[in-house]
């Protein structure tokens, strides 16, 4: 979308960045900047800066910078557009639509339309004889007719094109029910229901709109779990069932289960604070979204394999986060004789929410949790097993950063394994002198990455004409600061530069400015090795006025143009001219370039 640079102009001067960052990211203001934890990587030493005289972001760990709007961009998931959209929105400006953006725009609000009548349908359906299996299922489960409104459940019937026939009444077009994954297209290219004879569970997003069903069969059938798949609305990855309602809880954490039943179960328990991961691994989009309304993460899958690698995949992406994590591990159930595994839906149905309430509040830190599960490994009776489980507990506990932290839970181990607690606290200080070691050269070859002018020996920072490189930089520094500058730059071409990498940036804003994108570093970083963006970071780091562009953008060009002259044998500078222009330097008639 080429939006008019008129308009982008006025938008990102309403839009104040600091003001922006701060409805996302808690800043502390130290010096002429602010500073917060970083909102797109896990972190919990604040790394993430905000200029307010810049009106850009940038964090010095995971790389990411840019404006207002790319911050929108990444924060919320949005195309440029769509990103734009929401900034207006937020400042009450009219967005103007070229006609191929408008239609784009009309689409995607005529699935979220759809998507929404279908929810409705549904669940009306609850209410109709067609729908009474459906009714009667929850019934069984014990799902209030309440709950379900909450939660808008619904019935699909077991007709081939119920759905498909209501929703053409309404005025919808076949393309638009395939858009939105509602139906289905078969080899003959007929069409029918994608939900037939389920319980539906809409996926509300955290705006309040319906972006996608999943339907759950009534019997033995496959696929029990049938979901939307990604369309122009809805990505799973950046979605988490029941965080429309979540969002609102007035409890100190999230619980984050396994599937929609037990989310639907906990919330009429009243643990209105559940969340499910719409049947996928935990995501870096979700954790994101989840960093929006609190800083605590109860983990509750199943406790048969398959949750308890969800668990353990969940911790690592979360390792170092700011989130504090615990582990909720609900107890095997005793039946006919025997200790089968039960998930939430069941232990709340046989236990109660008081027994939950009171798990809950003796959850596992994850530590406690990842300690248990390595000792269910080995045998801890056997010598060459306490050896195996010494080694592997003392590199976990080498990888806590505080020292009393390691101290207790080598303590712990120890007492575990029977061994001595000097054994254990010196295999946990050899494991964490190795993990260490690992990091210095990781750190190491970080800074070769990062620093810039710094390395002479690599290829991409070296300058063979350093005035017009500094001139170039400069140009580049402008365009990042303000990409309407790019009307100015006039015929100065990305070949016009002495420094290819210098050129290739410039060449990339000048591409982002032509398709109405802000031309901010983090939509450089495909196109950009990661020693090429070490070096843009560095170029960035140094100031630029740009209140003087006026005056240092032409300066900046002509110097450039001159020195690309001289390369190609093209037209020197007049030397009478120079001359002159030293001499109105030296008298202090203005003439003072800013290089």
């Amino acid at each position: 979308m080429a939006f008019p640079r008129q308009f982008l102009d006025e938008l990102v001067s309403r839009c104040d960045i600091v003001d922006v960052v701060s409805s996302y990211v808690a800043l502390q203001h130290k010096g002429s900047n602010y500073f917060g934890l970083c909102p797109f990587h896990n972190e919990k030493t604040g790394s993430f800066s905000v200029s307010p005289d810049k009106q850009i972001y940038y964090c010095f760990g995971c790389k990411r910078g840019g404006g207002v709007i790319s911050f929108i961009m990444e924060i919320e998931g949005l195309s440029f557009p769509d990103a734009v959209r929401f900034l207006a929105k937020r400042v009450g400006m009219t967005v103007p639509e070229e006609e191929a953006n408008r239609e784009a725009s009309r689409h995607r609000q005529r699935l979220l339309a759809v998507n929404k009548d279908a929810a409705r349908w549904f669940y009306q359906n609850l209410s109709r004889p067609e729908g009474a299996a459906v009714a009667a299922y929850l019934e069984r489960r014990k799902i209030s007719r309440k709950t379900a409104m909450n939660f808008g459940l619904g019935a699909s019937l077991d007709s081939w094109d119920s759905l498909l026939t209501a929703m053409l009444q309404k005025g919808y077009t076949k393309r638009e029910l395939l858009d939105a994954g509602l139906v289905v297209q078969n080899q003959k290219g007929r069409l029918y229901d994608k939900f037939r004879n389920r319980l539906i569970f809409p996926v509300i997003d955290v705006r309040g709109d319906v972006v996608a069903f999943g339907g759950r069969v009534l019997d033995k059938s496959e696929p029990k779990y049938l979901n939307t798949q990604e369309t122009a609305v809805y990505s799973k990855r950046r979605n988490l069932y029941g965080i429309n309602l979540a969002k609102r809880t007035k409890r100190p954490n999230f619980i984050l289960c396994e599937g929609n039943i037990d989310v639907i179960t906990l919330h009429q328990a009243g643990f209105d604070n559940a969340v499910a991961s719409m049947g996928t691994a935990l995501t870096t989009e979700q954790i994101r979204l989840l960093s929006r309304y609190t800083k605590e993460l109860v983990l509750c899958y199943d406790n048969d394999g398959a949750g308890q690698a969800a668990t353990e995949k969940a911790i690592s992406l979360l390792e170092n986060s700011e989130f504090n994590v615990r582990v909720l591990s609900l107890p095997r159930r005793l039946q006919d004789g025997e200790y089968v595994k039960q998930d939430v839906d069941d232990f709340i149905k046989f236990q109660g929410p008081a027994a939950f309430q009171a798990i809950l509040d003796g959850s596992e830190n994850q530590m406690d949790y990842r300690m248990d599960a390595v000792a269910a490994k080995y045998d801890l009776s056997d010598g060459e097993a306490k050896i195996a489980y010494s080694a592997e507990i003392a590199a976990l506990i080498a990888s806590l950063p505080n020292a009393v932290e390691r101290e207790v839970y080598a303590g712990r181990a120890a007492e575990r394994a029977g061994v001595s607690r000097d054994a254990m606290l010196l295999e946990v200080k050899r494991a964490r002198s190795k993990q260490r070691g690992k990091e210095r050269q990781a750190l190491k070859k970080e800074a070769l990455n990062v620093s810039g002018l710094r390395q002479p020996e690599s290829r991409a920072i070296r300058y063979d004409d350093v005035r017009s490189a500094m001139a170039e930089e400069g140009v580049i520094r402008l365009l990042f600061l303000d990409g309407s500058l790019a009307d100015r730059c006039g015929d100065l071409a990305p070949e016009d530069f002495s420094s290819p990498l210098l050129g290739k940036i410039y060449g990339e804003q000048l591409q982002a400015a032509r398709e109405g994108r802000t031309p901010a570093p983090a939509l450089l970083q495909e196109a950009l090795t990661t020693e090429e963006m070490g070096h843009l970071t560095a170029l960035l780091q140094k100031p630029e006025s740009l209140a003087a562009a006026d005056k240092s953008l032409p300066d900046y060009i002509e110097i450039i143009r001159q020195s690309a002259a001289k390369r190609t044998g093209g037209p020197q500078e007049d030397p009478l001219l120079a001359a002159k222009d030293k001499f109105k330097e030296k008298k202090g008639y203005g003439g003072k370039r800013h290089v």
